[in-house]
């Protein structure tokens, strides 16, 4: 017995020890900025998701160092190698991008704004498809490899329907929702699609697609009408590419690194746009006195538990983001705020309780909204401060509506020989029960709470907006909107992206236009201590895998069940 306690202390101590020396050894390898030399190029390389809040921060230990890339760290690189004397150029290199129609117009829209600086931007292409090339339009001069197919063929919106194979394994789901856009669920309960989202789909392609035109039109110097013509004729071969205007050469990476030499006199020293964005801003003239907090709100609304701190969540939860909102709101060296939002909506109780720590924070700091790839449902509903909102023209805003659904198993659980006995008190005891059917007493219970949150939210939406009911009555009903056809309908107040929100909230906190400020993001980057020291939820990575296989759908939240302010759908043109 003896020797057992003495082993078992021993090993205890000796995973003390462990981790001690593991957490040292973290410390030892923190990033360091690097060091740039003269004459150094900028490599941009964007791939696959980039997001809006701050991954898992690695240190160097495990390779370049520093957290993985967000949308600031590109917006605030940039801006930072435009004023700095050793940068000459940018290579963007855009490949298997993930991302929604907003953020790609953000980076489109950084590099444009760097080229203001005077120093050239080259692309060099991978097999790219549209959204690769839609980036690539910001350069100066575009590559592609000599053997690099162009996947330029126009825009296709999809959308799933899981009716079918609920039949066939007896899983039926029950909606209830108040407006007649807000069609959540419909892939559950039909095998088409309706009327109301072919209709609103038909929109959103539309728009994207005009812009799509637009934006290759300006960039290669041709019509509008003969880019169409060219698309229609895609997808291209590297040669067919070139033929028709859309790239200028036709090299291979090595080549394009000695074309770009002869300009920048002499072969240029690489700097990769993960270790430059480690660069001190205060170390190229950017540091300012005032700061400005960059909040990010990013993922599916829901509670979440009261551990939550903001940082490490892969949904938006109210315990968590409610915590940073406060924090900024009584910082009081931070000079104004602006919250960015990429979230679809999710928990009715949670939207409200984000909604009122965002009022709560425009009223101790003017505050800008910036909106992302989206703000819709809870995501619009948090936004709801009287502020001013930006809104890119791919933004998905708006479907102002409210949703209940539940699944009935009872078909499947016969299949599998299964049953269920309940023993109730009450009468609605089994209301969300997964073995019931709703009634039609049920029904109009549940109907009168949608209800009433759906008016909750259109007067919230309308006393915010400053405008009548009626008239954003009209404007909800659960429609998904563009920032192109949102603007025009006065659900958001202008076009733009993280330079037009930072203008805004530079005049609403009196700092003059051409004044240097610092920005301060939240939530910081979790670092790999915070991770391991921080609980793993099963439920999480079961979430995440499902919304993997069903094309990045929000099952947090619905998965929860009750009321919601939801997407009614989800969108990605191809």
């Amino acid at each position: 017995m003896a020797k057992f306690l003495i082993g078992l202390i021993t090993g205890v101590a000796l995973v003390f020890l462990a981790i001690g020396l593991f957490v040292l050894l973290l410390l030892r390898f923190q990033s360091k900025p690097p060091d740039i030399a003269d004459n150094s190029v900028l490599v941009l390389r964007l791939q696959g998701d980039i997001p809006e809040k701050p991954p898992l921060e690695l240190p160097a230990i495990f390779g370049q160092g520093g957290g993985g890339l967000t949308i600031a760290n590109v917006w605030m690189a940039l801006r930072k190698a435009a004023a700095d004397s050793r940068i000459k150029a940018v290579v963007l290199e855009p490949e298997d991008l993930s991302i929604g129609w907003a953020r790609l117009e953000e980076l489109r829209a950084d590099v444009e704004q760097f080229r203001k600086s005077g120093k050239p931007v080259f692309a060099y292409l991978r097999a790219p498809g549209t959204r690769e090339y839609y980036v690539a339009l910001a350069a100066d001069h575009i590559y592609l490899g000599p053997a690099e197919p162009l996947m330029l063929k126009g825009l296709r919106a999809e959308s799933m329907s899981f009716k079918n194979t609920l039949d066939k394994i007896g899983v039926s789901v029950e909606v209830e929702h108040a407006g007649k856009y807000k069609d959540f669920g419909d892939m559950f309960t039909r095998a088409d699609m309706s009327p109301e989202t072919r209709e609103v789909l038909n929109s959103v392609v539309d728009d994207l697609y005009g812009n799509l035109v637009a934006r290759i039109a300006a960039a290669r110097k041709k019509s509008p009408e003969e880019v169409r013509a060219i698309i229609d004729s895609g997808p291209f071969t590297a040669t067919q590419a070139l033929k028709a205007g859309l790239v200028d050469e036709l090299r291979f990476e090595d080549e394009v690194w000695t074309a770009i030499s002869f300009p920048l006199g002499g072969a240029p020293k690489k700097v990769s746009i993960g270790a430059y964005a480690s660069v001190p801003a205060a170390s190229v003239g950017l540091q300012g006195k005032s700061r400005i907090a960059l909040v990010v709100g990013e993922g599916d609304i829901v509670r979440g538990d009261s551990g939550d701190n903001g940082s490490g969540e892969t949904t938006l939860t109210s315990y968590g983001f409610d915590k940073v909102l406060s924090r900024v709101a009584n910082d009081s060296t931070i000079k104004g705020a602006i919250v960015r939002i990429d979230s679809p909506g999710g928990e009715v109780t949670a939207s409200d309780e984000i909604w009122r720590q965002m009022n709560l924070l425009s009223k101790k700091k003017p505050t800008v909204i910036s909106m992302s790839d989206m703000a819709a449902s809870g995501g619009y509903y948090m936004a709801m401060t009287g502020d001013p909102i930006v809104a890119y023209a791919g933004t998905l805003t708006g479907s102002i509506g409210v949703v209940y659904g539940k699944p009935n198993l009872h078909g499947l659980y016969d299949k599998l020989g299964i049953t269920k006995n309940s023993i109730l008190r009450g009468k609605h005891a089994d209301i969300d029960s997964d073995y019931t059917p709703l009634s039609q007493e049920e029904r109009v219970i549940l109907r009168q709470g949608i209800d009433e949150s759906y008016h909750d939210f259109v007067s919230k939406v309308a006393t915010a907006r400053h405008r009548g009911f009626d008239d954003i009555e009209q404007l909800a009903q659960g429609r998904v909107w563009l920032g192109s056809q949102a603007v025009s309908r006065g659900l958001v107040d202008q076009l733009g992206g993280l330079d037009a929100a930072m203008d805004l909230v530079k005049k609403k906190a009196g700092i003059p236009a051409g004044e240097r400020v610092t920005v301060e993001m939240y939530p910081e980057p979790t670092s790999i201590l915070d991770m391991l020291l921080k609980r793993s939820s099963s439920e999480s990575l079961l979430e995440a895998r499902l919304a993997g296989v069903f094309g990045g759908m929000p099952f947090h939240a619905w998965m929860k069940g009750g009321f919601l302010r939801l997407m009614p759908y989800w969108v990605d043109a191809h």
